[in-house]
């Protein structure tokens, strides 16, 4: 099915105008070459932007709708992932815990996407809680990836607190609070929520959206991991993803 008509809500690529070039529409789902004009032209006008301001448009390296599957994603325990039907559409779920413990304390659900690590990038994705209701009700984005004990993370919990709704480093030691700005937590419901993280290496940015795409609703500044994998999961929760976006640089391990 077109994303276009995935959940009765707009795709993606219709939401966002940042980062986003005629050539986009045009695009195939998957892996895309990387035009070094375009590259080289966002990371120099990047540079001159505060961390506020509009972004410029950088290269499309994945789109993801699960309509053939989950075959590019490597989860923690591939028994709590599967692609299941919402809506009309193919979607992306977390239906169970994971068996996975992870070397510290961090979550262990995750699933990080193959093949691919960036540096500078913008990570849009469509999220769905299926948990009931209550303090620490979360979903999780992984970025920076290293391995399992080296990695960041944005953790949108209902109830903000120092380990809810934060932005967190794990670098071999239990994950730690890195967020300078947040929330008093995040509105779940049980409706679809667009989801967005922008992060900028050389100043060592990193900017969380939900829903609102001018307003970040949390911020942090974090110069350990310059490059890394991006994932998806959660702490403690199920629920679901789709219409998955990631545009920015890809850069040799």
């Amino acid at each position: 099915m077109p994303v276009e008509a995935q959940h009765n809500r707009p795709s993606l690529s219709q939401q966002h105008s940042r980062w986003r070039g005629s050539s986009c529409d045009s695009l195939r789902s998957g892996m895309v070459p990387r035009p070094l004009l375009t590259v080289a032209a966002w990371l120099l006008a990047g540079t001159a932007l505060a961390a506020r301001a509009e972004v410029p448009e950088a290269p499309l390296l994945v789109r993801e709708d699960f309509a053939a599957g989950a075959d590019r994603w490597k989860p923690t325990d591939a028994d709590a992932w599967r692609v299941s039907e919402a809506d009309g559409s193919q979607v992306y779920e977390l239906h169970k815990q994971s068996e996975y413990r992870p070397p510290h304390r961090s979550p262990a659900n995750i699933t990080l996407l193959r093949d691919v690590v960036v540096g500078d990038f913008q990570l849009d994705a469509q999220v769905r809680t299926t948990t009931r209701s209550y303090g620490h009700r979360d979903m999780c984005l992984f970025f920076g990836y290293q391995d399992p004990a080296h990695f960041y993370y944005v953790h949108l919990g209902q109830k903000a607190d120092d380990h809810a709704n934060q932005i967190f480093i794990v670098n071999d030691a239990p994950r730690t609070k890195i967020s300078d700005r947040t929330t008093s937590g995040t509105a779940w419901d049980d409706q679809w929520h667009h989801v967005r993280i922008v992060r900028r290496v050389a100043e060592g940015t990193i900017e969380v959206y939900f829903d609102d795409l001018e307003e970040p609703v949390m911020m942090a500044t974090d110069k350990t991991f310059q490059h890394g994998r991006v994932g998806l999961g959660s702490f403690d929760d199920t629920g679901q993803w789709d219409d998955v976006e990631l545009r920015g640089v890809a850069v040799d391990e």
